[in-house]
């Protein structure tokens, strides 16, 4: 490939030669996946919705807590819902942290509607001990 330049303030023009020639190092080989196998590794389905409203609460948090974000208001603002559904989604930090690793971690949904839905969960939410959200919780799961 030929390239010119030329320098508008002198007037004057160089020229030169490149040549791009790719070829991989020696020994070097491609150690990411197969993209032909990379279908097998990829687990199919969906992240459960109150999972990812469970990340949400924790990112929240972290807004409010570094004073990027001011309070439940502006996050409310800015996602364009009400103040109340902040309150219900923030709510699940009440939650043991063992009860919060279990939802984060729930199984991705491939068929029908998620089994665990944050509408369901408001009763252990509003539970202050931590003991009895647990009991609840092992409850809820063996519905």
């Amino acid at each position: 490939m030929r390239k010119t330049l030329r320098n508008h303030e002198h007037g004057s023009t160089s020229s030169f030669e490149v040549t791009f020639d790719f070829r991989p190092r020696k020994g070097r080989k491609n150690r990411g996946p197969n993209p032909a196998d990379i279908h097998g590794i990829l687990e199919t389905g969906n992240v459960p919705r109150v999972s990812r409203l469970m990340a949400l609460a924790i990112r929240f948090d972290g807004l409010i807590r570094h004073g990027q974000i001011r309070g439940f208001a502006d996050l409310a603002r800015l996602g364009y819902v009400s103040r109340a559904r902040i309150t219900q989604i923030m709510n699940l930090l009440n939650l043991s942290p063992d009860i919060q690793e279990n939802i984060l971690f729930l199984p991705k949904t491939t068929k029908d509607r998620d089994p665990i839905r944050e509408k369901n969960l408001r009763a252990i939410v509003a539970e202050p001990h931590w003991s009895r959200q647990r009991k609840m919780w092992a409850n809820y799961g063996a519905e």
